[in-house]
């Protein structure tokens, strides 16, 4: 069951794909609504499951499910899974590689592979205040609280002088 991504639970487990490059105005209507499609028919052992997405700068898709209601299953994972290689196929993007990072260059969102993001780190191209985005979180809290935050505060940190 699709639901409004501000009225899901805190709690709810999240997903976050982010591209290697920015969709167009097309991509997304076509993307928001396959999205849609896919959340509304999105089951768990047969039971729909509470869900909802977001895209953010037009770049990372947000998968989030309500776990008290109907928890998602292996099944359903790999479900979302198939959906989002999908989606790859159909706008030749990446969605699944975490081995790269996204960051905040002005209002700009700047795509580099980690080797590339740890040189820049190590010439102080990018510092502990750049913003960057920590895909790595788990919750619609923690996505609220710590998905877009300076460097010196994620995972990122560590690559920085």
């Amino acid at each position: 069951m699709l639901v409004e991504f501000n009225t899901i639970s805190e709690e709810a487990k999240v997903w976050i794909y982010q591209a290697n490059r920015s969709f167009s105005e097309t991509e997304l209507e076509e993307i928001k609504a396959k999205l849609a499609d896919f959340i509304t028919q999105w089951t768990a052992h047969g039971s729909d499951l509470q869900a909802s997405f977001e895209i953010k700068y037009k770049r990372f898709i947000i998968i989030a499910v309500d776990q008290d209601t109907q928890a998602a299953t292996g099944c359903s994972i790999d479900a979302s899974v198939r959906f989002i290689q999908q989606l790859e196929k159909d706008y030749n993007v990446d969605l699944m590689d975490k081995m790269n990072v996204s960051y905040k260059q002005g209002e700009y969102i700047a795509y580099k592979d980690l080797k590339d993001f740890r040189k820049m780190a190590k010439d102080n191209a990018v510092t502990g205040k750049t913003i960057v985005f920590n895909n790595l979180v788990t919750t619609k809290a923690d996505f609220l609280e710590n998905w877009e935050v300076p460097a010196s505060e994620s995972w990122h940190g560590r690559f920085l002088n």
